[in-house]
């Protein structure tokens, strides 16, 4: 568990509560559907009922939520045109992202993406899907923050927070696709190495792009 006291004095209780909410988001803690109360996210969160409802708030201005007739949050169900358009929003964003850290990746960097394509091959084999997860969001985040564009960074996340219950929903037909089809991480990790950064960004696009095929084949979207 984390230490509030710690982490409050540098970006408040509000802040943290914000932060952690994000990160349960993006992980699958609450799924497609789910209606967040503020009793419930305060109990998961282990954060007093005050910052957790202006971090509700917060991710419902951002779009990350949306909310319900009677005003409470609720955890989006994308449908089929939405999770196109939201890819189409990726393609473009985060490829940019990459153009625009791969300059600034230093050798410790290539050192902690190889360890993260390391530990999602390690997850993948032993079905861990939750660590296979945390592992590719690492691997990526760690390109984009490279970028040191807190605007572009900023898109990116809103686009990961509304995709990412269905992701952790649709897991294991993503788990079950062979690596080839889908990851490129490898790939990407030698075009940047050899400063190819428009080959690295087209791989990147290619892995989104394939993902999405897939999703949009074999998950049943409600709509």
């Amino acid at each position: 568990m984390h230490d509030v006291s710690a982490e409050s004095t540098s970006g408040g209780l509000e802040e943290l509560a914000y932060q952690r909410l994000k990160q349960a988001l993006v992980l699958g803690t609450y799924g497609q559907g789910d209606r967040l109360s503020i009793r419930g996210v305060s109990d998961s969160l282990d954060l007093s009922p005050m910052p957790c409802r202006a971090a509700i708030r917060r991710l419902v201005h951002e779009n990350a939520l949306d909310t319900t007739r009677a005003g409470t949050a609720i955890v989006p169900h994308l449908t089929r045109r939405e999770f196109e358009d939201l890819t189409l929003m990726r393609i473009r964003l985060e490829p940019l992202a990459l153009q625009l850290g791969a300059p600034k990746l230093t050798s410790e960097s290539f050192e902690r993406l190889g360890t993260f394509v390391h530990h999602h091959d390690v997850a993948r084999l032993a079905g861990d899907t939750l660590a296979a997860q945390q592992a590719d969001t690492a691997f990526l985040f760690e390109i984009y923050r490279a970028a040191n564009s807190p605007l572009l960074l900023r898109y990116i996340e809103g686009l990961w927070l509304r995709r990412s219950p269905l992701f952790w929903e649709a897991r294991w037909i993503v788990m079950g696709s062979s690596v080839g089809r889908v990851l490129r991480h490898r790939e990407i990790i030698d075009a940047l190495r050899t400063v190819d950064v428009d080959l690295a960004a087209e791989l990147l696009a290619e892995e989104i792009r394939a993902t999405a095929d897939l999703l949009l084949a074999e998950f049943d979207f409600r709509t």
